[in-house]
């Protein structure tokens, strides 16, 4: 078989089997049907489709952006990888795409272009899909249909089916967070009488999607590393301010994510070993600070020792550790410095708005808790991420 032929099949091939799971979450997201559910219809799996075609469409729509970037410069580079996630409970469906540039990109002006490209592609198409999703949305009755058992509450049902008691032990309840832009949308653009209460954005498919593809953009135009919005940081300030900026918000980062993950509260039965976990899980996540041995401990122990103090004289307070995974990726694998480019060239000053607006857009997108697991335990809650 010819090489070109088997690249091309390993893409398509990823891409159908990522759009099958990805219509397989999207009807389990916004129906409950579930696949590994007896009872499963084609009605079931062409209700996921929705979700799906707004969730891939903009995913694809990111890369390609990338992918042209780099053809215009003449930088080598692969198709799209997609990547697909097995059809179980509280999956996307697809982990996004990714692709591989096969060479070198040597001139800042170069990475900035190919780097900015892709989310300024897909948060475009999110722009459209949201807007779509919320000058559509439908009746408030529509709820009743994926839950029956509202009905009887009418319109005042989220005053009931939250509250303790109504919901069985050992369901779970699953809820987004908000960002900027998404509240934008709920109080300038969509009629307020149709807003979904917080609880039910997932049975939504439009908003659901889009609001995930809010956070794809956000994550990648993080401003570290090779991470596409490390990319627009180098172009901003340079090599120099680039590793000192990353480093602060990589630290920020990490320090938000893991604020309430180690507990007083879980008393010495847990902590006697929870502790030394996790400050050498943040040893190794630093790591990619490119700090000597001594220096990482120091900085690890130092960041715990806070986040223990903030805990402790505020209990309530808590990051959002479904954070900490991404953190360790950075850490030990995109790396939180920037490699230097051989022609520093200083960008253009459209270059240079636009990667400010870049830079906002990260802003507006980025949900500090963008998805809330209750688990009903008797009669209280107990929130995961």
């Amino acid at each position: 078989m010819k090489p070109g032929i088997k690249t091309f099949l390993i893409h398509s091939s990823l891409f159908i089997v990522t759009f099958i799971t990805t219509t397989l979450a999207g009807a389990e997201w916004t129906y409950g049907k579930s696949v590994l559910v007896g009872g499963y219809t084609w009605q079931d799996f062409y209700s996921g489709l929705p979700y799906a075609i707004c969730f891939l469409t903009i995913l694809t729509a990111h890369e390609f952006g990338h992918y042209f970037t780099a053809i215009y410069y003449k930088v080598r580079t692969s198709l799209p990888y997609f990547i697909p996630l097995p059809p179980i409970p509280l999956m996307l469906g697809t982990l996004g795409a990714l692709i591989r540039l096969r060479q070198r990109v040597y001139s800042t002006k170069e990475n900035f272009d190919i780097g900015i490209a892709g989310p300024l592609a897909g948060f475009v198409m999110s722009l459209g899909f949201l807007f779509y999703g919320f000058t559509h949305l439908p009746p408030p009755e529509y709820i009743f249909t994926i839950h029956p058992e509202y009905e009887k509450f009418g319109p005042d049902y989220a005053n009931y089916v939250y509250a303790p008691g109504f919901l069985p032990e050992g369901s779970l309840n699953v809820y987004l967070g908000k960002n900027l832009l998404f509240l934008f949308f709920e109080n300038f653009v969509a009629d307020p009488t149709r807003v979904p209460n917080i609880h039910e954005i997932i049975h939504y498919p439009f908003l659901f999607a889009g609001f995930l593809s809010l956070i794809f953009t956000s994550i990648n135009l993080l401003p570290i590393g090779q991470l596409d919005g490390g990319h627009v940081l180098y172009g901003l300030v340079g090599h120099t301010w680039h590793r000192r900026i990353a480093s602060v918000i990589f630290l920020g980062f990490l320090f938000y994510a893991g604020l309430g993950f180690v507990h007083p509260k879980e008393g010495m039965e847990v902590l006697w070993y929870k502790i030394p976990l996790f400050i050498g899980f943040l040893y190794m996540a630093m790591r990619g600070l490119a700090l000597s041995n001594r220096d990482t401990w120091m900085y690890a122990l130092a960041l715990f020792a806070v986040q223990y103090l903030i805990v402790t004289m505020f209990p309530d307070v808590r990051g959002y550790s479904g954070w900490l995974l991404f953190a360790f990726i950075i850490g030990r694998f995109v790396g939180i410095q920037h490699p230097p480019s051989e022609n520093e060239a200083p960008l253009s000053q459209g270059r240079v708005v636009l990667g400010w607006i870049a830079l906002i857009i990260f802003i507006i997108c980025f949900a500090p808790n963008p998805l809330e697991i209750v688990e009903i335990v008797g009669e209280g809650q107990v929130i995961g991420t």
